[in-house]
């Protein structure tokens, strides 16, 4: 979603609509978002009753699709006609995108009253801020940089997990040899970029994420430690089953949970299929850092952004992001969602064994400075930028590319993109 596709004056329209008087009562909240799964509509209900007691109504406008594009989509058809939600989830860049069109309100006194500077993680306020103002409350973190593991063929295979990736190899050669898929794996774009991403890290070290990711150095993108990235990919590819491609993320994962496969990479919601399928961490299925990465977090974050709707409203914003940091809620959500709290203040007491690793981790990485966006998710890149990158990433993935040619391709591709 690139907010700059908006023209210049329907967003003018859109702001001086808001200041003529869209305002919405101070009783009522009326939420954008696309939480729409059974397990995410039931957190959501803790938020709901939360306000309800306050005498705040919550007004729902849940829009399907679990990357928010279609959210998207009905957002900007509101503000163009001037007629904003008081709140939305928004993710990464998205956040960026809207503050600049000046139409976040400010939540400075709140975040203040209740010190959120001191208990959430500077990465992720570099996005719930804008020009040093805070303009949204963050849900939760997810990561990206895990590895699932079938704990049957884990044992079978000798029961190591895997600390780097000459080790995941031999693993993954030892599922070959149970006659079962050893990597499961979801041919779309953003899920080739969540691997690659976690081989990025694995491969050159936080610093070189950084360089890379973060910064799309051309050298960077272009050098030999990216040619081992990019062999790596070539190399995971012969691991996945014929019927990868333009497979949903889920059903990858179910393969793992029915023993299809050994393992998959991916993020900390998938933690949620396997509970689902009343697998327990520990006994059914293990849960390790990618590779490599351990020390280092890759994450993404839910977060909701509240517009400037004027008048009472505001009141029922302050409540409403109130409300998300409550430490409360943060745990009745994330312990659902398989993410963790954005908060680094809350017991881990009531989240099981992966969740309790995710805190952990999640808290080291934030210290030394290891907590880095998310690229396939939104977090390190402007949309224009990411989506550039991944077609390469998947080009080369599939074939289409030669590792040679994907490290020229790839800095010109952001280069065209920026």
């Amino acid at each position: 979603m690139n907010i700059r596709m908006i023209s210049k004056l329907a967003a003018g329209a859109a702001m001086l609509a808001m200041v003529a008087g869209t305002a919405k009562s101070a009783e009522q909240v009326e939420v954008l978002h696309w939480w729409t799964s059974g397990g995410e509509a039931a957190a959501l209900n803790v938020l709901k009753e939360n306000l309800q007691k306050q005498g705040v109504t919550w007004k729902d406008m849940p829009v399907a699709g679990g990357a928010g594009s279609a959210a998207m989509t009905a957002l900007r058809a509101r503000v163009t006609a001037g007629d904003p939600p008081t709140a939305v989830q928004l993710l990464g860049f998205d956040l960026r995108d809207w503050s600049e069109m000046g139409v976040a309100a400010n939540l400075d006194d709140l975040a203040a009253k209740e010190g959120w500077d001191k208990v959430i993680p500077p990465a992720l306020q570099a996005f719930s801020k804008y020009e040093g103002h805070w303009v949204a409350a963050p849900v939760n973190i997810h990561s990206t940089n895990w590895l699932w593991l079938n704990k049957a063929a884990l044992d079978k295979a000798g029961g190591k997990v895997p600390t780097n990736l000459d080790e995941l190899i031999t693993l993954l050669d030892a599922f070959k040899a149970q006659g079962i898929t050893a990597l499961a794996h979801g041919g779309v774009p953003w899920q080739d970029g969540t691997l690659w991403e976690a081989v990025v890290l694995s491969t050159g070290g936080p610093d070189f994420y950084k360089k890379a990711v973060l910064d799309a150095d051309p050298a960077a993108l272009s050098g030999d430690t990216m040619k081992k990235v990019f062999d790596t990919m070539s190399k995971l590819r012969t691991y996945f089953d014929p019927n990868f491609s333009g497979r949903e993320w889920n059903l990858s994962t179910a393969l793992v949970i029915e023993g299809k496969a050994g393992a998959q990479e991916m993020g900390d919601w998938s933690k949620g299929e396997w509970l689902r399928a009343n697998k327990k961490p520990g006994t059914d299925f293990v849960c390790i850092r990618f590779p490599g990465t351990q020390g280092s977090v890759l994450f993404n974050a839910d977060q909701f952004m509240m517009f400037d709707v004027g008048g009472d409203a505001e009141k029922a914003q302050q409540k409403m992001a109130s409300a998300v940091e409550n430490p409360a809620f943060q745990i009745a959500f994330n312990t659902v969602k398989g993410s963790v709290p954005a908060r680094t203040d809350i017991s881990d007491e009531k989240f099981d064994d992966c969740g309790k690793k995710g805190m952990k981790d999640l808290n080291e990485a934030s210290t030394k400075g290891t907590l880095m966006g998310s690229l396939a998710h939104g977090y390190a890149q402007p949309a224009a930028v990411k989506e550039a990158m991944l077609d390469v990433i998947t080009q080369h993935l599939n074939g289409q590319l030669t590792t040679d040619a994907a490290l020229k391709r790839l800095p010109e591709a952001v280069a065209a993109a920026k």
